[in-house]
């Protein structure tokens, strides 16, 4: 119930960030909804540790408040029998925690790039109305008497975002083409006239193809380090000649293959403290507090080394500490 709640919340704020995304370019609802939606893997895989502890803290908390845990610890219940159904819980969640991980948030970021982009600048964003101007962009203006899919009949196009190069073509047929760049048009049997500095200009074609050029200038092109696939990742990592890129998939693999584990670490802190606390039979107020606390040090020192990362060997030494604290923590726990 928590997951559910926490991920619609967030959810819900994605949406409100990306609000702009669906005034601006003008897709549809459904789309839009479609293209946030595939976000939700992303951030359950970011706030399943989180709700682990919550879910776990609060339990436990209640069943030591109303001394439940101090009856079955009378009756015989060591520490590790008393935090086993939170053990399971965080088993369970650690394994979802990595398949997300490691498959389903890669596949489904890169649905979300590739889907922001084409609605962005492809065919899917672009809607050409039928004996109408049409504006594309600031200062590129696009006619078409008929429109039949990509291809289209009659064109006019006015392009003068370029002060030095304005140009206007007319063509007796076009068609809508996407590329790797953007959205290209291509026309048939027409006339060009073009204004730049060496004056004007004026032509004929048999065919034209132009660049929209709808790109914005400020697109983030950065390097999306979470949509490629674990295995490209892995094969990547050693070939990687770029040094920010080289270390952002560090990064990444750190997330994906670390991160699930702190499931189990923060559910046997929460356990350990809460439980050690109640059967010392002295009084635990402050221990749900104590709990909050190491749980913050906990993600704060690990997403500080994670994020720190600029070497295997540094990924080797993270992972060798999260297991090093792993066992200490199943140690003290069993331990009477």
């Amino acid at each position: 119930m928590l997951l559910l709640i926490l991920t619609g919340l967030a959810w819900m704020m994605q949406i409100m960030s990306m609000m702009k995304f669906l005034i601006n370019y003008g897709v549809k609802f459904s789309s839009f909804v479609y293209l946030t939606s595939l976000m939700i893997p992303f951030i359950i895989s970011i706030i399943i540790p989180f709700v682990t502890f919550i879910a776990i803290i609060f339990i436990y908390n209640k069943m030591i408040t109303e001394n439940e845990i101090t009856v079955m610890a009378a009756s015989g219940l060591s520490p590790w029998q008393l935090g086993k159904p939170a053990i399971k819980l965080a088993v369970v969640l650690t394994i979802l925690h990595f398949i997300l991980s490691v498959w389903v948030v890669p596949s489904s970021q890169a649905m979300f790039y590739s889907t922001q982009w084409n609605l962005r600048y492809g065919l899917a964003h672009l809607k050409l109305q039928e004996s109408a101007f049409t504006k594309m962009a600031n200062g590129l203006v696009v006619y078409v008497d008929n429109v039949s899919g990509q291809d289209l009949n009659q064109v006019m196009l006015s392009d003068m975002r370029d002060i030095n190069n304005q140009m206007l073509i007319f063509a007796e047929r076009g068609k809508l083409v996407s590329t790797t760049h953007g959205l290209s048009i291509v026309t048939d049997n027409g006339s060009l006239q073009m204004l730049g500095k060496n004056g004007f200009t004026t032509g004929t074609f048999d065919s034209f193809d132009m660049d929209l050029n709808l790109v914005d200038n400020d697109a983030d092109v950065a390097f999306r380090v979470r949509r490629i696939p674990t295995i490209d990742l892995l094969k990547n990592l050693v070939s990687q000649s770029d040094v920010h890129r080289h270390k952002k998939t560090l990064v990444e693999l750190c997330t994906r293959f670390i991160n699930p584990f702190m499931n189990l670490i923060l559910a046997l802190v929460c356990v350990l403290i809460l439980l050690k606390s109640s059967l010392l039979r002295r009084r635990t107020s402050f221990a749900p507090a104590i709990a909050v606390l190491s749980m913050a040090g906990i993600m704060a020192t690990y997403m500080s080394a994670s994020n720190m990362v600029t070497s295997i060997t540094d990924v080797i030494f993270v992972a060798i500490g999260v297991f090093l604290l792993l066992f200490i923590l199943i140690g003290l726990l069993i331990k009477k």
